[in-house]
């Protein structure tokens, strides 16, 4: 490979170097898909069974506090026992929960039950990231980690085209049952996956989960702008940004398609942050990183906003891969901005509000999205989040200075810089 190719393509030097990365990265794979089957097959069962898209919209409200709590309570469990057992846990029930779905993916489908699984489902799913990239900093060098997570990110990206492509079809060929059955496989893959993983426990774990445990990270967070501002920046792309609980509507009534068009939808942002995360060869060498996340995320709102104002299916897709690809670059840069700022004990607590924020912010935005869709019209509803995500990104940049002002955490030094930087009232 050419040197100018290898500062494009993505570097897959995590995966030659760390034995446990790559079990880390293969038990993704099943986590990923099922979780990318259940935003596609979730959503259209309840607007098949309802024809509401504020109903559609409520799928994502109702997952809010249990993924809050539990993002929380897990990564306070990352930082205090082994997270590899943690891990397998997580991963059987999440596999648990979408037998609940399969068994009420009949015809005689109810929709109080939905509601109930994709809660619980929510509160599961919340643990898994904080243990999970809580991981990687452990298992890669400093040096590796931006490409830690840029691989990463291919492999979600990956996913987040074929999930929803892959249920589009199922539903449309087989019935949502069938969609319902496979997340139920790919929990079960991604759970036995990671058990050769090794023990991973923190430096100092105490073993314990406590309310004292989790008010230190708490005031950790309080104490580093930068956090703060990287995971707002986040949750305001997500609350106003992320239209994804309209793609029913758009998908069947605006384009006139059908589930597939639904799945093309969903699956369209992923293709093109594919497209991004493998060609992301030259993160390592950005010594700016919150500016390209401002950049980035700014791109995003944009790329939204015009989604809406179309009515032509080509171009709704490109539009919606062109924002994904913005979000992939961002978030490969926020997670290493996140885990370098932050000592390996409480790694997986910044994680956990992380999660709560990025992981609550989508559903927050589904009912904010179908809310005002309901009020007003699909289109309205879309353009009027991608603007406000761009508004309020260049806002918290104005404003907040220290995510535009970062530079590469490569030393001790650099982390100690950022610690003595004034805290937010």
């Amino acid at each position: 490979m050419t040197g100018a190719l290898r500062r494009i393509v993505v570097d897959i030097q995590p995966l030659r170097s760390s034995a446990g990365f790559r079990w880390l990265y293969f038990g993704q794979i099943g986590a990923q898909l099922s979780r990318q089957l259940l935003v596609v097959a979730v959503p259209y069962q309840v607007f098949v069974l309802t024809r509401s898209s504020l109903l559609v919209g409520l799928v994502g409200l109702v997952q809010i506090a249990p993924l809050i709590i539990f993002s929380i309570l897990g990564g306070t469990a990352a930082d205090a026992f082994d997270r590899r057992k943690l891990l397998v846990a997580v991963e059987l029930g999440m596999a648990l929960t979408s037998v609940g779905f399969a068994l009420n993916g009949g015809d005689d489908a109810r929709l109080w039950p939905i509601f109930v699984l994709i809660a619980l489902n929510a509160g599961v799913s919340g643990v898994e990231a904080p243990a999970r990239n809580a991981v990687i900093p452990a298992v890669v060098s400093a040096a590796e980690l931006p490409a830690a997570f840029a691989l990463q990110q291919t492999l979600v990206q990956t996913m987040n085209v074929l999930g929803p492509a892959l249920a589009g079809v199922l539903i449309a060929q087989l019935g949502i049952g069938a969609a319902y059955w496979l997340t139920v496989v790919a929990g079960i893959f991604s759970a036995i996956a990671v058990v050769p993983l090794g023990p991973q426990r923190a430096r100092d774990a105490a073993g314990r989960i406590t309310f004292r445990a989790i008010a230190e990270g708490w005031q950790y967070l309080r104490s580093v702008p930068l956090l703060q501002q990287v995971m707002l920046i986040d949750l305001n792309a997500m609350v106003f940004g992320m239209p994804r609980a309209l793609f029913p509507v758009i998908g069947t009534e605006v384009l006139g398609g059908d589930a597939a068009t639904v799945g093309l939808l969903h699956a369209a942002p992923g293709a093109g942050a594919l497209i991004g995360a493998l060609t992301t060869g030259w993160v390592s060498a950005v010594r700016r990183q919150g500016r390209v996340v401002v950049c980035a995320v700014c791109g995003w709102g944009l790329a939204i906003a015009a989604f809406g104002l179309t009515r032509i299916l080509w171009l709704s897709l490109l539009l919606l891969a062109l924002a994904g690809a913005a979000d992939v670059i961002s978030n490969v840069f926020r997670n290493t901005i996140l885990q370098l700022a932050v000592p390996d004990g409480l790694r997986g607590r910044m994680t956990a509000f992380k999660v709560a924020l990025s992981g609550g912010g989508p559903r927050l935005g589904d009912a904010e999205s179908g809310a005002v869709a309901a009020l007003t019209t699909p289109a309205f509803s879309v353009v009027s989040g991608g603007l406000a995500s761009l508004v309020g990104t260049l806002a918290i940049a104005w404003f907040g200075r220290a995510i535009w002002e970062q530079e590469a955490i490569v030393d001790e030094g650099d982390v100690k810089r950022i610690l003595d930087e004034p805290a937010a009232p």
